[in-house]
């Protein structure tokens, strides 16, 4: 069975950074795809950013892009996500998933961790 467990989240003041690590454990963790999902109190989960499972393809969100960093470490089962110039915006319990096909939906990801809370302060 594949169990997903988050680290890293914490409180941080805008403009600060955090990396979050999500470790893979059950299954070959470089046969899957690796996503990021976060989701505010009130809102929907929404899509961060995702990697193949070579690490080959990324993709991020338009309002992540260019501050946050997706990459994955094959030999520790472990993906991270290196958050910079974090903004209030950016609050949320956020959430590593992987898919063990496509992974262009939301929907496409088998596994889900439970997620570890990011809080900004201004």
């Amino acid at each position: 069975q594949v169990q997903l467990v988050e680290s890293g989240g914490g409180l941080v003041q805008a403009g600060g950074s955090l990396r979050l690590a999500c470790v893979l454990s059950g299954r070959p963790f470089s046969t899957y795809a690796m996503g990021w999902f976060r989701q505010a109190p009130g809102k929907e989960r929404e899509f961060v950013a995702a990697i193949s499972w070579s690490g080959g393809a990324k993709y991020y969100a338009d309002s992540v892009r260019d501050r946050f960093t997706i990459s994955r470490d094959n030999a520790k089962n472990t993906v991270y996500l290196q958050m910079n110039s974090l903004k209030t915006e950016d609050t949320a319990v956020y959430l590593c998933a992987a898919a063990g096909g496509s992974y262009s939906s939301e929907r496409d990801y088998d596994y889900w961790g439970q997620g570890t809370q990011v809080t900004v302060s201004s």
